[in-house]
Parts: structure tokens; sequence; C-alpha cells
């Protein structure tokens, strides 16, 4: 089975997704946020099974672009 994987520098870490299963995990690097990720995913499949297959045809991955004037910060409320 073949799953998207996306993969984003934190902080300290990075983090790998995959979108397909909604499972996350991290690592120092790359290397290890995939293994990690791998290995998290074998668990999710362990436990809620195998999903439906998957086409490249049922996903839509695209970017959008948000302007800094539109952005709104929040008011913290206490």
């Amino acid at each position: 089975m073949k799953l998207t994987v996306i993969i984003k520098k934190g902080e300290k870490q990075y983090v790998a997704l995959c979108p397909e299963l909604d499972v996350v995990s991290q690592g120092y690097s790359v290397e290890e946020a995939l293994a990690n990720l791998k290995e998290a995913i074998e668990l999710h499949i362990d436990v809620m099974g195998l999903p439906e297959e998957i086409s490249d045809e049922d996903l839509i991955i695209t970017t959008i672009n948000i302007s800094d004037a539109n952005a709104k910060t929040s008011e913290i409320v206490r």
C-alpha cells in the first residue's frame, strides 16, 4: 500500500503526517521521523485494520496562499 507522507520542520523536531490515515509522529531527523511514522502506521493498522484502498485519484493535494493583510489576530478573553 502506497501512502502519502508530509514532513514539516518544527522548532526542535521534524513532524511527519500520513493524511490518509490521520497518523502523526515526529523525530529529530527526517529519517527518524519517517521511521517513527512507519511504526505508528503499522500500529494503527494493527488496531484499526487496513483502510479501504486509496487511489491517487481519491486525493487532492494542493496549497493555498493567505494574504497577511487579511489575517486577523484573535484576542484572548479571560
